[in-house]
């Protein structure tokens, strides 16, 4: 793809590495989630939230849940 304007191209650029580094944070904060002192219901509410909010594969979503 060709650009006219460096502005054209640093809009691209943002947007392209933006959107991966979002999927990086909900990747990461589904891999983070603890139990701890939450009851397992909790746990699992919270852990389908997240994976809502992520687009991982759903072999990775098993590995993570156990």
């Amino acid at each position: 793809m060709e650009y006219k304007k460096a502005e054209e191209f640093l809009a691209d650029l943002r947007k392209e590495f933006r959107e991966k580094d979002e999927e990086v944070v909900k990747v990461t904060e589904l891999k983070n989630l603890e139990q701890g002192e939450k009851t397992i219901e909790e746990f699992v509410q919270e852990f389908r939230r997240e994976v809502k909010r992520s687009s991982c594969e759903e072999r990775l979503l098993i590995k993570e849940f156990k």
